[in-house]
């Protein structure tokens, strides 16, 4: 996913997304197992260590730039083993990872675009790994049964929507187009491990920024809603096919770490924050509430698996998490029309302050999650 910085589009708004810092643990330089100090600018990418120990690693990232960046762990092939965004001028933020012996490579994205500035990383050793412990390791389980059971639905609902493009059938398409995209966007932290088919299936009109081809979903709700013409989307919609059936097999394979978990359920409150409030995401169609919807339901899926572990380490957390999410569906809830949701450009200003209010209180329980999984 290509975004716009989530503080640049809430200005436009007037929205406060302040509640998506969280409380870091304090990085100290000199520690060779401690969390690992990285500071970020405009142009320069610091990273405290090079090398660590195999198992839970954690990152602080602080950004001193006056760009709104996030910070990345990459494994071979651009495989993301862990993110963090939406890192604010002055702020600083906490990733932490599940990495086993290695190379690696980390990078901070200032302006949250391109490959970043890079720095290589290495971990030594071994650990335990956390599925050791029986309830995260049928937590992972039956999150990967989650995945299956969208990309499951996923792969169906995007062949009737490139079929439906390729008839020129486009009010068929149009009312398809939302639908498929639920399934991606349930899972969209893990589809975005695999480097770039995940631009090249939803990124937007930016991508072409980077020196990439405008393609996916959003190619072609802009020829729907914007271009009216589909005419000629037919290689773009067999190409996206091509690349859900890529992404389907991989994600399906995919052997999660418990805070990859963690960290998708916070992931995917920024998707909510920084596209679906602002109407960035689907700006052609205005379908965001779709998506937002899906964002939520996906990581409160996360949250579900964790739940065993989270009830016996933080109980009072899980009580937390109860309520930010039943609040966040109340208010969700009031934007229904029949099966689906209104459009983003119906809903007031003071109805999106007021969806930003319950994800911002929803984001700050979820983003203690990952410290309660690396206990």
């Amino acid at each position: 996913m290509r975004k716009l910085p989530a503080l640049t589009a809430a200005a436009v708004l007037g929205l406060s997304l302040s509640a998506c810092t969280t409380d870091p643990e304090p990085a100290a330089p000199g520690d060779a197992t401690g969390p690992i100090a990285v500071k970020a600018t405009d142009a320069t990418c610091e990273v405290g260590r090079a090398e660590t120990a195999a198992g839970t690693v954690t990152f602080t990232v602080s950004n001193g730039g006056a760009k709104v960046t996030e910070f990345y762990v990459y494994a071979a092939g651009d495989r993301v083993m862990g993110e963090v965004e939406n890192i604010a001028p002055g702020l600083t933020r906490e990733l932490k990872v599940e990495l086993t012996a290695g190379t690696y490579e980390t990078a901070c994205k200032p302006g949250m675009i391109g490959k970043g500035i890079r720095n290589g990383f290495k971990v030594t050793g071994s650990a335990a790994p956390l599925t050791a412990d029986a309830k995260l390791a049928e937590a992972t389980a039956n999150y990967q049964r989650y995945v299956r059971s969208q990309t499951a639905a996923l792969l169906p609902k995007t062949e009737e929507f490139v079929a439906a493009v390729k008839a020129g059938d486009a009010a068929k398409a149009k009312a398809l187009f939302p639908i498929a995209r639920t399934y991606w966007e349930r899972i969209e932290p893990v589809a975005e491990i695999f480097g770039d088919l995940d631009p090249k299936i939803d990124g937007r009109a930016e991508v072409i920024e980077e020196g990439m081809a405008f393609t996916g979903f959003h190619r072609l709700e802009q020829d729907l809603w914007e271009k009216k013409d589909i005419s000629k989307s037919g290689p773009i919609a067999d190409q996206l096919l091509v690349d859900v059936k890529e992404i389907v097999a991989k994600a399906n394979a995919e052997q999660l770490s418990p805070l990859q978990l963690a960290n998708g359920a916070k992931e995917l409150l920024d998707e909510v924050a920084s596209g679906k409030i602002t109407g960035e995401e689907d700006r052609y169609s205005h379908t965001d509430l779709w998506d937002f919807a899906a964002n939520v339901e996906g990581s409160k899926a996360a949250v579900q698996a964790l739940r065993p572990t989270l009830e016996e380490r933080a109980p009072e957390l899980v009580t937390a998490l109860d309520a930010a999410f039943a609040a966040v569906d109340t208010a969700l809830g009031r934007h229904r029309a029949g099966d689906g949701w209104k459009l983003h450009n119906q809903l007031t200003q003071a109805e999106l302050k007021e969806l930003s209010d319950v994800i911002n209180a929803l984001a700050e329980p979820i983003s203690k999650v990952a410290a309660v999984v690396a206990k």
